[in-house]
């Protein structure tokens, strides 16, 4: 690990674990790496600082915005609410009391009561962290999946405990199996993440794992992290999604998991940053005492409206499906049509999928330069995990544009052709030896045959 600057040497351990950690933002690869390799204008990709590609000709199939956009009853639903002054002046409720029991049942398959409670939390993500700090202490081991969502493994280091990762593959069909789970649990384990659909390959588990790994989990005092967040468009009409909160009854107790979801993936409402903690109110309680102390317990309260107003859009959630599903069989078409790249599993629920590069004899970064260059933004498997690290592109597929799909159809081979010859392989290397992370070091390994041969060449 590279030295510590002055000034850095005066953070905590929590802030300096996080410097140089392969999935620490900053430290992974993204299309924002590929804009200065490119030597683009960042204005011109992604105007305003924002974190996506919103510039005219771009598309965005990086990060995991719901590109469809909002519900127009939320729409309609927050300018209405905007228009009262005193919806803007007082401090909110942490979630509104309409909202509570609409995500109870809507989300989580429950009903508010002395056994469940809501808490309104700053979109999924700040679910994690608040998770995270209320329930992991120094010692303790986590179970998260590799590949997995970027920020479940650095968030547990913040708080001192250990990642235990189970790898996804084609063995176990790229979710969890309840032997993965009892292979995976030592004393020390205190929580397994269970990310269902799985971000990145929107796969589900079947009822009977949920029941299996809820029950290895309460024999040993282990809490369960249910993260549903990709959960409100089924992409394969056949597939069944079970939020574990649902399961919960007199045969079934689920009083030991803690349930996440929010407003941006269902509802394209990532700016409003309304998310949902849901659980047993003695675990909750721990939670809401933990966000007082660190931003209080208000979330966006135009947002809460909007939130109510779009869960009540069946028309909406309808149409949004219909075109999510559209531009899923158009990217397998492109995908069956591509040499040397394949798609891992076909993805059941949510807008988010990985493509398997690894046959075209290039890495994702580079492609992930090459598809930029050519007006695709989107994101290789570094920041997931080591599985798949160099070999892994995930996409989001919700852009409301088949032009988007028809630009990503054109340009991907182009980007491998680009790859072939070279063309980003030292800016690819240049940032991981700058980023100096140990998975970052394995890429630059994969690299050196290719960087040496091309010096050879000049």
């Amino acid at each position: 690990m590279p030295a510590l600057k002055p000034l850095q040497t005066k953070l905590s351990k929590r802030a300096q674990g996080l410097l140089n950690h392969p999935q620490g933002m900053g430290n992974y690869f993204t299309f924002k790496t590929a804009i200065d390799i490119l030597g683009l204008d960042w204005n011109a990709v992604a105007p305003g600082g924002i974190y996506g590609v919103t510039g005219a000709g771009y598309y965005d199939m990086g990060y995991m915005a719901n590109n469809i956009g909002p519900s127009p009853m939320a729409m309609k639903a927050l300018q209405e609410a905007a228009s009262h002054r005193e919806n803007i002046t007082v401090y909110p409720p942490d979630c509104m009391a309409e909202l509570k029991a609409l995500v109870a049942e809507h989300k989580f398959g429950r009903k508010l009561g002395p056994d469940f409670e809501v808490l309104g939390v700053e979109g999924a993500q700040g679910g994690i962290g608040y998770t995270y700090l209320s329930f992991l202490d120094p010692g303790d081991e986590i179970i998260v999946t590799d590949p997995g969502y970027f920020h479940f493994v650095p968030a547990a280091g913040i708080c001192g405990a250990t990642v235990v990762p189970v790898t996804l593959n084609a063995l176990n069909h790229f979710r969890y199996t309840p032997e993965d789970i009892l292979r995976a649990i030592t004393p020390r384990t205190k929580m397994i993440v269970v990310c269902d659909p799985i971000n990145p390959f929107g796969t589900v588990q079947t009822r009977a794992e949920l029941l299996e790994i809820a029950r290895i989990a309460r024999d040993r005092g282990i809490i369960v992290f249910n993260n549903i967040t990709h959960n409100t468009h089924q992409t394969d009409p056949r597939a069944v999604h079970i939020p574990m909160a649902s399961l919960h009854g007199p045969d079934c107790d689920m009083s030991h998991v803690i349930s996440v979801s929010g407003m941006t993936k269902g509802y394209g409402m990532a700016a409003m940053r309304v998310g949902f903690l849901a659980g047993h109110p003695d675990l909750v309680r721990g939670a809401f005492l933990t966000r007082m102390e660190l931003t209080k317990i208000h979330i966006n309260y135009l947002g809460q409206f909007a939130a109510i107003a779009a869960m009540k859009d069946a028309e909406y959630l309808s149409r949004s499906t219909e075109i999510i599903r559209r531009n899923l069989a158009h990217l397998k078409e492109t995908v069956a049509r591509t040499p040397g790249v394949t798609l891992p599993v076909d993805p059941a629920y949510g807008f988010c999928t990985v493509i398997d590069v690894s046959g075209t004899g290039v890495t994702a970064q580079e492609v992930t330069v090459g598809l930029l260059n050519h007006h695709i933004a989107a994101i290789p498997g570094d920041g997931l995990g080591d599985v798949g690290c160099a070999d892994y592109v995930r996409l989001n597929y919700s852009h409301p544009d088949i032009a988007c799909f028809e630009a990503f159809r054109d340009g991907l081979p182009k980007a491998i052709a680009e790859s072939r010859e070279g063309r980003y392989l030292a800016g690819v290397d240049a940032f991981f030896a700058r980023v100096n992370t140990e998975r970052g070091n394995a890429i630059r390994a994969m690299l050196a045959p290719r960087m040496h041969a091309a010096g050879a060449a000049r």
